[in-house]
């Protein structure tokens, strides 16, 4: 697979790469060098803040709550 750099120093990822990742705009990427190489790794901060809020409680009024009731049942 092959990008190329454009003026403003863009490239874009081909869409088999961002489907096999689950990258979609907005996504946090870190960059590092290793000699020669590029490496972009999916930053796991950003994924994480992102799936923040997305669960239901199922019915628990708040986390604490749900995580009281988890523990209770161990």
């Amino acid at each position: 697979m092959e990008a190329t750099v454009a003026e403003r120093g863009q490239i874009t990822l081909p869409k088999s790469v961002r489907d096999a990742l689950g990258l979609t705009k907005g996504t946090l990427l870190k960059v590092e060098l290793d000699g020669s190489r590029i490496i972009l790794r999916k930053s796991v901060d950003d994924a994480i803040s992102k799936a923040r809020g997305k669960f239901a409680l199922d019915g628990f009024d708040s986390a604490a709550d749900a995580e009281r009731a988890t523990r209770d049942e161990e």
